[in-house]
């Protein structure tokens, strides 16, 4: 059974660990899972979802709703959703955070934001 079979077949007859088990061969299906069918964080559809850094954001957004440093390290992988899981879900500074908009087109809005605590992570080389 492939994940988007097993996604459905959960939607039709409800969570089971088989089911669980395939979607979380797929970050979106093991996201989509975690949220529309067991409809709570789980440590094995998080892990899944962390190999692709839109769907870790959209893990700590929506279904942990609150930040992790499993979902912040995956998402930091690209400066964009680093960038919005610094709005959306960490809502402060963080080093990994803006290493990951340092240099990229989201560096400017990030500093705006943050600029003192730039200036000083820099001063001290944090």
């Amino acid at each position: 059974m492939t994940p988007g079979k097993a996604y459905i077949y959960a939607e039709k007859y409800g969570s089971l660990e088989e089911t669980r088990e395939i979607v979380c061969e797929d970050p979106e299906f093991a996201y989509e899972y975690a949220k529309n069918i067991d409809k709570c964080p789980r440590e094995d559809t998080r892990k899944a979802a962390c190999k692709n850094f839109k769907y870790a954001y959209l893990y700590a957004r929506d279904i942990d709703k609150k930040p992790r440093d499993d979902t912040r390290d995956a998402a930091c992988k690209n400066s964009e959703h680093a960038y919005f899981y610094t709005i959306v879900v960490d809502k402060e500074f963080k080093e990994n955070t803006w290493l990951a908009v340092k240099n990229t087109e989201y560096e400017e809005k990030y500093r705006k934001i943050f600029n003192e605590l730039i200036e000083i992570n820099e001063l001290y080389n944090f």
